[in-house]
């Protein structure tokens, strides 16, 4: 129970609902992507599984991030495990692991080896990041960070951001509250 191993992520669904709410068709969104009609369409049957790069093709096009759709993949459960994931994924190669499944107030995702640095972020609501082993530099407001093994970064919503692994076969932990939700500030003005 709770142990979904055996269970893929099925990311189409998610890119369907996403998709359909904002009333896209398949072809806007190839468009948008750059990805052809019946790649999107084997995506959302889930006939096939896009690699990192075209999942965030995809997310860009549907005006959200991968985070999103991987989190919005599988429904909430109350208590799930997620086990490591055991394909043996060769030192040097990039990849992205959810930490949590299903569609929740938090996200947290491990990021293993290099990371698109070129690639800015702007998260609506606050974010840490910790390094679990090598190193990352990261900018942000305008300043470079560098941060090395059991390292945390914390990042208010709003902030733009960049980051890049400095070490072969670096493993982050990013942790963030959902886009979805309204962080309140409290009396003080902080959140």
């Amino acid at each position: 129970m709770g142990d979904h191993k055996e269970q893929p992520l099925r990311v189409g669904a998610a890119v369907r609902r996403r998709r359909r709410a904002l009333e896209l068709t398949l072809a806007v969104v190839a468009e948008r992507s750059g990805l052809s009609v019946p790649f999107l369409s084997q995506v959302e049957n889930e006939r096939a599984r896009p690699s990192r790069p075209s999942l965030e093709r995809i997310a860009d096009a549907l005006g959200t991030t991968a985070v999103e759709l991987l989190a919005a993949a599988d429904p909430a459960c109350s208590v799930d495990v997620l086990r490591a994931d055991d394909e043996g994924v060769p030192p040097g190669q990039a990849r992205v692991r959810p930490l949590v499944r299903g569609h929740h107030q938090l996200h947290a995702m491990e990021f293993i080896g290099d990371h698109d640095e070129g690639r800015e972020f702007q998260h609506r609501n606050d974010e840490v990041m910790y390094v679990v082993d090598g190193g990352v530099e990261v900018e942000a407001e305008g300043r470079a960070h560098r941060l090395g093994r059991g390292d945390t970064l914390y990042l208010s919503g709003g902030v733009r951001h960049r980051w890049r692994a400095t070490v072969p076969d670096t493993r982050v932990i990013v942790v963030a509250v959902a886009d979805h939700i309204e962080a309140v500030e409290d009396p003080s003005g902080r959140r």
